[in-house]
């Protein structure tokens, strides 16, 4: 089953979120839930998806009819096939995040002895 880029998106928003919002807990019995509206609030907020509300919670419906994630009371879950799912984009999108992270890391401009430059005019 195929999904398009903005449920891929939103499906590697969630996923991360879980993930990182888990990682504060680990050494606790504790587990992190998001509601619908509360996610969806935060990804407005935070400008991830240029949609607005109804457009997102739209693209959440299809995901839980793909059984990719799931609704316990009001909180979003992945369902395994979403891990996989999450765990396939991640592992596609990987390279490309950890170049970010090693470059925002380290001043890029130590990777070498002589670098080149030029003027600008802007």
């Amino acid at each position: 089953m195929a999904l398009t880029n903005t449920e891929k998106f939103i499906l590697f928003t969630l996923g991360m979120w879980y993930e990182e919002a888990n990682k504060k807990l680990i050494d606790k019995q504790l587990e992190v839930f998001i509601s619908k509206a509360v996610f969806i609030e935060a990804v407005i907020k935070a400008g991830i998806v240029g949609k607005e509300e109804r457009a997102i919670y739209k693209n959440l419906e299809l995901l839980e009819k793909k059984k990719i994630i799931d609704y316990y009371g009001k909180n979003l879950a992945l369902t395994r096939k979403g891990y996989k799912f999450f765990n396939h984009i991640k592992k596609e999108l990987f390279p490309y995040i950890n170049v970010v992270n090693i470059i925002s890391e380290k001043d890029p401009l130590t990777y070498s002895k002589r670098i080149q430059t030029r003027f600008t005019t802007k």
